[in-house]
């Protein structure tokens, strides 16, 4: 899984390309998606097990799912598909990536079936990005709208239903987090140093013939870094010496 030009099998079996856009987009749903918690506590205690590597992977996984719902759909796709080569390019060493700056201002509305669930999608994915960059304890809160999200649009729910629950039991065993949201200072001013956990690659999430090891992903990730054409990515600045 050299590039993002390769489509994970489940993905494809979960009919996400080319499917028309047949769900239901309402103020209701956006305003759940805008504010997931509620509802959603013992989703969000589970990835507070997981560590800010396996939800920053596990955050670019789910931009894939949306990415290839939404391919045909939009013209935005290029510029989401590399912003997934970025989050994975920040899991090998995030000094060499930019911030993933998207709507600063906040005021592009949500509505549209299309527009509205990108708009949805990319926020939280900077917001992710933003606390992942700060060292934040609470990364992981930030995850529970893009997992709704994802699942949502699927046409094929039960088959991202039965990939997520897979997905989390193995991060939680393989990626585990060091702490727990009782222990924490919710003031967040606290800094997290993730620099020393072990990296994550797609394969883990998308290939099904992957054996997990710490090398194995750390061979993987550097395979599909050195694919990528760096210089076309403005998120990423490889000129920054590795810390």
């Amino acid at each position: 899984m050299r590039n993002l030009n390769n489509v994970p099998k489940v993905i494809s079996e979960a009919k996400s390309i080319g499917h028309p856009i047949n769900y239901k987009w309402t103020k209701k749903k956006i305003n759940h998606f805008l504010d997931p918690i509620e509802g959603n506590e013992e989703l969000e205690k589970t990835l507070m097990l997981i560590n800010h590597k396996g939800c920053v992977g596990l955050t670019a996984a789910l931009l894939e799912w949306i990415y290839w719902r939404f391919t045909g759909y939009t013209h935005a796709a290029n510029d989401i598909q590399k912003r997934i080569e970025a989050l994975w390019c920040s899991i090998n060493n995030r000094e060499q990536t930019n911030p993933l700056l998207f709507d600063t201002n906040f005021d592009m509305p949500a509505s549209g079936s299309v527009n509205g669930a990108l708009w949805i999608a990319l926020m939280n994915v900077r917001m992710i990005d933003v606390r992942y960059r700060k060292g934040s304890y609470f990364l992981q809160n930030e995850l529970v709208g893009l997992i709704l999200l994802a699942n949502h649009i699927t046409p094929k729910k039960k088959k991202f239903e039965d990939w997520f629950n897979q997905i989390i039991t193995e991060l939680v065993r393989s990626y585990p987090s060091t702490y727990r949201n009782a222990d924490l200072d919710e003031t967040d001013e606290a800094v997290y140093d993730s620099s020393n956990e072990p990296v994550i690659c797609r394969e883990f999430f998308f290939d099904a013939e992957f054996k997990h090891s710490v090398q194995a992903s750390e061979n993987a990730l550097h395979n599909f870094i050195d694919n990528l054409d760096l210089k076309a990515n403005p998120f990423l600045d490889f000129s920054r010496k590795a810390s």
